[in-house]
């Protein structure tokens, strides 16, 4: 595999789309500094996962985009794309099929980055996986740039250790050692949980098993107490019997009083309005007085608000003709002082015209001067000019020919030291042996079909794609149903809360009564109400707050409970209160035909109707006797004369609420039992996936394993292969390169002789030119005195000029503007005089209207008194009639509340009647309920037998139950069911236990495996530096060190001795030293584990020559086997370089590539 071609866009330098091709395994990329060079460095390593911006000197990732130039905008996106030809296929994987690979990453202002992997969007881990073992990556050995070679050599063993790792391959190894860290992690986090709550199993199989022998106890007792309660309610439901009828009696006495009551109140509302209709006539005649006076009122305030305003104008007249009288005076005082002010600015200007004419001829004269003064230095400046355009031409030709010569002394040398080297490599190339690779052949072939043996039987197994997909949906539905199980909690939370507010069961010391008195487990009545769908609300409205009510087995014992009774709302209902006839007398159906209970309701509900709509019950309203009232569906509860409406949401209807928290009640259950089912798939769905994932895994180690010996054993052919074919082209090369040296240095030595002799000649010249140099220079400060002379005088009469003229305007522009003023002024005095007479003649106008005005107010002053004694007596009457209509309303008004009191107490004792109907049929239901019949339970009932008899039993029955404390009656249906959960959790235990020990066993072959590939690629690195350093230093000897024991962790050291020294350590070697120290370690690697590209940026800078020209050697030698993109200024290394790739700025801040085939040159020169 070998780098095909880089293409950029947008990135650094590069703003254009550019394609840099790489053809052979030696590619120079040259150019000047601050070109862009390094830049194709930074966009291989950004490409392959940097996600460091330091690393890519910048501050932000976003810096990699072109930010613009002075000829350019910023663009929006960067992006780079890597081609690799992978006809060898040393990728190994789903991409081991492709003859070619690209990988690319775009970035864009928001630092998104997007990377695609043959065209295909994938992770940043997808891009460093596919090269885990190759030695390619963003920070891995293949790419050394500048520094880096000196941070490599110095790096800590830890950081050493790093690249020795790559170069072994165990990279993957390591990552699937800490992938199966991860997996050992959860699966000993699942133990735990697993452990705890098989612990918290137990204990609650231990509280079933008590709970069980309880649940016998409390069965029995709860029996007994059945019966004593019914004894208890049928007592209560005589007592209850006996208060209804007193009630019924009451009730008709209370209706007789109030029809006496209406026929009184009807009475006063005919007088209240007969004095009503004699105070409406009373006020109308008061009304007519009002307004008579009202305009007496009105006319008097205008008369006398005209004689105020014809005063005020009398004496704003005399004020202003005293003004203008003053203003007329001032005026013709200032027409005099304006008038000597002309006759002075007059003299004035006479005398400055003369001196204006003088001064100007002056200056006309200076001008001229002046300008000859400046033609005379431009023609000096001309001639200056031209003088030094003569003289540089000998001087840039003495320079060119200087820097030719040295050119060419250079080239010279360089050619004789390079003919040296090719005959050196000629040498060796003739002592070459020929070798063979038969045996390689026949092994390659045998390990291709094994490898594809194994990737056919790993690609055909997707069980792990399969129980991931199986998990990810069971996880998805889990989360679902439990985000509605949450839900679900919270709203019967809110609506429970909601419910015993609205039954009073949010008293806690009412509540602390109702235990101690045995009614805590008694029902609400709203909780025994079975109501037709749409008639909750009607029926809410008409029971109100007895829906809180108790339901009991009569009321007979009740005044002896209720004496320690605390604060708060409480009720009961009989529900054994026999129940009363309803009447019919109207076309509509009772309400409590709408209602089911176990009891009877009909004292609750007696004589209530129920209408459709409120147009319907409307309509019957009038045939309503008082005892009677009709309720819509909608809630609206009407009477005779009366209406109440109750407009309230399902949340907060009682009734309504019920339902709500029934459904609520199977919802919650349903989900409860889904999410068990669903947790108890997914443990089965895991451990199938673990297994499936370690089948994998072994079958990736196998294909791994194998192909890693196939690509040793197609490197070892293709070096075969590559060293014979190379060797025989190098040798036409190197024949070819040594007859075109000799015509070179034979060349440029005929070349030096006539470069010589043209620098004489230039330098001739230059002496010649230096005389007229100096008789020009004299004569410049002549003329520039000159100039300086004219330039002053011209300044002065200028100056000299413009003050006269200045003065003249000034004394101009006074002279117009006093005369302008004197006009103006004049205008203002003829104005003035008029303005006096004016205001004369109307003083004398205004006094006349002023007597009439005030005869017609005398008259106005007598009439209003005459209207105001007609006013007062016209107020007494309607003050008398008001008086005697407020009696009266107050007599309607002690009716009307004579009224309301006796309905109230009606409505009272038809709610005790109602109260005790309910409570007599809740009685009633509590028996049917508990399997009794009232009339047998009434026959058997001892004479002797009192309600307090039955409840000291039930109390004491009560503290029997409490004692046995909370009693689960399923114990022993529950104890078996969570006997078989922790069965079922056992076995999963165990899969665990077994599943952990797998993946321990896992660990251990990893380490064992890193252990042995890590030792031997250290000892083959260090075999490959011990004798590469050498031969780079040419003596020395360096070597590998391990700083500890354990070859998972220990750290690497290098120890270096360049020949005739004994350094202690590798710090006290020089710059030089250290990278070509740097270079051995690193070719080591790649003699190893060749990555399919090295990237080497200025590394020969610290080189001396001699050391470059070793080290170009050794890239040129192993170019057979690893493809070298290095960027250099040194020209020994571009020598060694099949092509060069130039990078150009002609557009500054913009990067261009111009390649060069160096064989294709050597042969058009040859031509």
């Amino acid at each position: 595999m070998r780098l095909k071609c880089i293409k950029l866009a947008g990135f650094k330098s590069f703003v254009d789309p550019t394609t840099i091709n790489f053809p052979s395994n030696l590619c120079s990329v040259v150019g000047p500094n601050g070109c862009g060079k390094s830049n194709v460095i930074d966009a291989v390593r950004w490409v392959m996962g940097e996600s460091s911006a330091k690393n890519l000197r910048g501050e932000h990732m976003t810096d990699v985009i072109f930010n613009g130039s002075s000829a350019r905008k910023p663009v929006g996106q960067a992006s780079v794309e890597l081609v690799f030809d992978n006809h060898d296929h040393k990728l190994t994987g789903e991409y081991a099929k492709f003859t070619e690979v690209s990988i690319k990453r775009r970035v864009d202002r928001e630092a998104q980055s997007t990377y695609l992997l043959n065209g295909t969007k994938c992770r940043r881990k997808d891009i460093t996986d596919i090269f885990l073992g190759t030695g390619l990556g963003a920070r891995s050995y293949s790419i050394i740039e500048q520094g880096m070679v000196t941070r490599l050599i110095e790096s800590k063993p830890e950081e050493l250790r790093v690249y020795i790792e790559e170069a072994a391959g165990i990279s993957k190894y390591k990552e699937r050692r800490k992938e199966t860290e991860s997996r050992i992690k959860r699966t000993k986090e699942n133990l735990e949980r697993l452990e705890d709550i098989r612990e918290e199993l137990e204990r609650q199989l231990q509280h079933l098993k008590r709970q069980s022998v309880a649940a016998e106890k409390y069965s029995e007792l709860k029996a007994e107490e059945r019966q004593t309660s019914a004894n208890l309610n049928a007592l209560r439901w005589q007592g209850l019997d006996a208060e209804l009828k007193q009630n019924q009696e009451k009730i008709g006495q209370l209706e007789i009083q109030i029809e006496a009551t209406i026929a009184e109140h009807r009475a006063l509302d005919a007088s209240v309005e007969q004095h009503l209709a004699d105070n409406a006539e009373l006020t109308d005649a008061l009304g007519e007085v009002q307004a008579r006076f009202y305009s007496l009122g009105n006319d008097i305030a205008r008369i006398e608000q005209s004689i105020e305003h014809h005063l005020e104008r009398v004496e704003q007249l005399k004020l202003d003709l005293s003004e203008t009288e003053q203003g007329w005076e001032q005026t013709k005082d200032e027409l005099d002082i304006d008038l000597r002010k002309i006759t002075q600015l007059d003299a004035e200007l006479k005398t400055i015209e003369p001196e204006l004419e003088t001064t100007r001829d002056e200056e006309q004269q200076s001008a001229t001067e002046l300008a000859a003064a400046e033609a005379a230095l431009q023609e000096w400046q001309q001639a200056w000019d031209e003088f030094n355009q003569r003289a540089e031409e000998p001087r840039q030709t003495a320079e060119v020919e200087q820097s030719r010569i040295q050119q060419l002394e250079q080239s010279i040398d360089r050619a004789l030291e390079r003919r040296k080297r090719l005959l050196e490599e000629q040498n060796r190339l003739a002592e070459m042996p020929s070798s063979t690779w038969s045996t390689d052949e026949q092994q390659l072939e045998a390990l291709e079909k094994e490898v594809d043996e194994l990737k056919s039987d790993l690609s055909s197994s997707d069980e792990v794609a399969v129980c991931r997909q199986s998990i990810a949906e069971n996880q998805s539905e889990l989360d679902q149903l439990r985000g509605e199980l949450q839900t679900a909690q919270g709203k019967l939370a809110s609506l429970e809360a909601l419910q015993q507010a609205a039954l009073g069961q949010d008293n806690p010391k009412l509540n602390q009564w109702l235990q101690a008195k045995g009614f805590d487990n008694q029902l609400r009545l709203a909780e025994g109400l079975r109501i037709d769908s749409g008639w909750e609300l009607a029926v809410e409205s008409v029971l109100g707050e007895s829906l809180q009510a108790i339901c009991i087995e009569g009321l007979d014992n009740l005044a002896e409970v209720l004496i320690d009774l605390p604060m708060g709302k409480l009720s009961f209902v009989d529900v054994k209160a026999a129940s009363a006839d309803s009447p019919d007398n109207l076309n509509l159906p009772l309400i409590g035909s709408k209602v089911g209970c176990d009891w009877q309701l009909s004292n609750l509900l007696q004589g209530i109707y129920a209408a459709e709509s409120l147009s319907e019950a409307l309509a019957y309203q009038h045939q309503l006797s008082l005892s009677e009232s009709i309720v819509t569906r909608d809630g609206v509860w009407l009477g005779a004369g009366w209406i109440q409406i109750k407009n309230i949401s399902a949340q907060d209807s009682i009734v309504e609420r019920r339902g709500l928290i029934g459904d609520l009640f199977v919802q919650l259950k349903r989900l409860r039992a889904n999410i068990e089912v669903l947790e108890q798939n997914r443990s089965a769905l895991r451990e199938s996936l673990e297994v499936a994932e370690l089948k994998r895994e072994s079958g990736q180690a196998a294909v791994a394993e194998k192909t890693r010996l196939l690509g040793e054993v197609k490197s070892r052919l293709s070096a075969h292969r590559a060293k014979a074919e190379e060797a025989s082209l190098r040798r036409q090369q190197l024949a070819k390169e040594l007859q075109e040296l000799g015509r070179l240095i034979e060349l440029e030595e005929s070349q030096i002789g006539e470069a010589r002799a043209r620098l004489q000649q230039a330098l001739d010249s230059m002496a010649l030119d230096e005389c007229g140099r100096e008789e020009l220079a004299s004569k410049r400060e002549e003329v520039r005195a000159a100039l300086s002379v004219a330039r002053e005088k011209s300044r002065k009469d200028k100056d000299l000029a413009h003050e006269f003229a200045l003065r003249q305007q000034s004394v101009a522009a006074q002279l117009k503007s006093t005369r302008e003023t004197m006009d103006r002024m004049a205008s203002q005095v003829q104005r003035s005089k008029e303005r006096i007479e004016s205001l004369t003649t109307q003083i004398e106008e205004t006094h006349e209207p002023l007597k009439g005005m005030r005869a017609d107010l005398e008259t106005l002053l007598d009439q209003r008194l005459g209207v105001e004694k007609e006013l007062a007596e016209a107020k007494a009457r309607v003050d008398e009639n008001e008086h005697a209509m407020r009696k009266l309303e107050q007599e309607r008004n002690e009716k009307q509340a004579l009224q309301n009191a006796l309905r109230e107490t009606l409505m009272q004792n038809r709610l005790k009647s109602e109260g005790a109907t309910v409570k007599r049929e809740a009685l009633v239901a509590q028996l049917t309920e508990a399997n009794f019949e009232l009339e047998a339970v009434i026959s058997q009932l001892p004479d002797s037998l009192t309600e307090a008899e039955c409840e000291q039993a039930l109390e004491k029955l009560g503290n029997r139950i409490q004692r046995l404390g909370p009693i689960n009656l399923a114990a022993i249906n529950e104890y078996q069911t969570q006997s078989e959960r922790k069965g079922y959790l056992d076995k999963q235990n165990e899969d665990l236990e077994r599943a952990l020990a797998t993946l321990q066993y896992a660990i251990r072959k990893i380490d064992k495996e890193t252990r042995t590939r890590f030792k031997e690629t250290f000892d083959k690195i260090n075999g490959g530096l011990q004798s590469l350093f050498p031969r780079i230093f040419g003596g020395g000897h360096a070597y590998l060190d391990m700083t500890g024991e354990d070859l998972l962790d220990t750290g690497v050291a290098i120890m270096a001795r360049p020949p005739g020294k004994r350094n202690s350590t590798i710090h006290l070697l020089s710059g030089g030293e250290k990278a070509m120290t740097a270079i051995a370690l690193v070719f080591s690697i790649f003699h190893l584990n060749p990555s399919p590209f090295c990237m080497l940026d200025e590394v020969d800078a610290p080189l001396d020559d001699s050391n470059v020209g070793r080290y170009a050697n050794l890239v040129a030698e192993m170019s057979a086997n690893v493809q070298f993109i290095f960027i250099t200024h040194n020209k020994i290394t571009m020598e060694v370089a099949s092509q060069l790739l130039g990078v150009t700025m002609h557009e500054a801040g913009v990067s261009r590539i111009v390649a060069v085939d160096i064989d294709e040159a050597a042969e058009l020169a040859a031509m």
